[in-house]
């Protein structure tokens, strides 16, 4: 593992095995670790040359070889594997539950190494409401790679197992809470459909984090994260995660399209994600406490229509999200506003504090016409203002969002 390795406090002083057997030693010890304690120190860092606890950044995109031509450590070039990498995904492994992880230059080349896996002629399945981004290349892709797509409202269990009964599948995608309606989908139920019909089953989990859903444990095979978004949180770096609950000939694959496409990450990216990593606890639970207090606020309000937030009891969703998120319900919310997508847009340009800005899941708080950004091919409600809660005081949100409303 080179130098991401854990290392334990005596091995400065000892060498070669007895070194090894400090680090296996302590590496054993984590396994107990709960998940938060992992995140905030790097998975127990400590560099095991210079006792470094912040893992160096290795820029080289090239590694020099023995003598005998063996790898000194486990990278060779920078497109199959650099120690920034092995960091990162080993953390987002752990977090997941899973058995490994793959970092990526972005979430949806994450998701396209996935899709890549599947033969001309095969099928896939998707939720109907997901990431348009991903949605239009599927639908693209699909086309001209001669594969069989079909979008389906996933919310409907029962026509979910009608359809993969009619005609098996290869490969099940949704994500949950969808992106901009939130709406809540059943992950155990939807694995254990995809499963009997012999499918992969593979969630968007981006939104919300193995903070709040783990759901390799819940039966998925893949879960795959925007790493963009909360897992760095901070709005500098574009990245991707993929995390597999079994690393088989799949999943060999799945990399193979990373290394071949060259949808590789930069080392100093996943220097800055893993760095991201270490807060990405505290975050998500505080932009979901603020979240939920603002969706609350506004639900009451007289210029709101709707607010869709799987956090209220008012929402269709919310005993399942109670039942398959823990602690909290994400620090994403939409709002749709009376006075259809003009009084939208006013409120976008009322706001003080929020940024009017693309992207979710930061530090800062956003606020997003989304029918704008996603064209004339898109499918959100005029009306609907996205929000992205960050780590400001929720009164200051609050307040903001309120004088913001008056203007319409």
């Amino acid at each position: 593992m080179g130098q991401e390795a854990h290392c334990h406090p005596d091995a400065f002083a000892l060498g070669g095995e007895a070194a090894a057997a400090a680090v296996s030693s302590a590496m054993r010890k984590n396994s107990t670790y709960h998940p938060e304690t992992l995140a905030a120190q790097a998975d127990h860092f400590l560099d095991p040359t210079t006792g470094a606890i912040v893992p160096p950044l290795v820029s080289s995109t090239t590694f020099a070889r023995t003598e005998d031509y063996a790898l000194r450590g486990t990278s060779s070039y920078a497109r199959y594997d650099t120690p920034n990498w092995s960091q990162a995904e080993n953390l987002i492994a752990k977090l997941e539950e899973g058995a490994a992880a793959a970092v990526f230059a972005s979430g949806l080349g994450a998701a396209a190494a996935v899709v890549m896996t599947l033969q001309p002629g095969q099928r896939i399945v998707m939720h109907d409401a997901l990431y348009w981004g991903l949605k239009a290349w599927v639908v693209r892709f699909a086309q001209q790679w001669g594969l069989e797509l079909k979008l389906l409202d996933m919310t409907d269990l029962a026509a979910l197992e009608r359809e993969l009964k009619a005609k098996p599948a290869q490969l099940l995608w949704f994500e949950s809470p969808t992106n901009p309606l939130w709406q809540v989908l059943d992950i155990e139920a939807i694995a254990r459909l995809g499963h009997a019909a012999g499918a992969r089953v593979c969630i968007d989990g981006t939104v919300a984090t193995p903070v709040l859903t783990r759901p390799l444990a819940l039966g998925c095979d893949l879960v795959m994260h925007s790493a963009t978004k909360y897992l760095n949180g901070h709005s500098d770096v574009l990245a991707g995660a993929l995390a597999v609950a079994k690393a088989d000939a799949w999943w060999e694959a799945i990399l193979a399209n990373r290394t071949s496409v060259g949808a590789a990450l930069g080392p100093f990216e996943a220097w800055l994600l893993l760095r991201g990593l270490r807060t990405l606890y505290p975050r998500v639970r505080q932009s979901s406490a603020t979240a939920l207090q603002l969706a609350q606020f506004l639900a009451r309000h007289p210029k709101v229509h709707r607010v869709l937030y799987p956090g209220l009891e008012s929402h269709p969703g919310h005993a399942l999200a109670r039942r398959q998120m823990e602690g909290g319900f994400s620090g994403m919310l939409s709002i749709q506003v009376k006075g259809g997508a003009e009084a939208a847009l006013a409120v976008c340009r009322a706001v003080q504090l929020f940024h009017r800005a693309t992207s979710l899941g930061s530090v800062e708080s956003l606020i997003e016409h989304r029918a704008t950004v996603e064209g004339p091919a898109g499918s959100a409600p005029p009306d609907l203002l996205r929000l992205s809660i960050g780590l400001e005081h929720p009164a200051d949100l609050e307040t903001d969002l309120d004088q913001a409303l008056a203007a319409i």
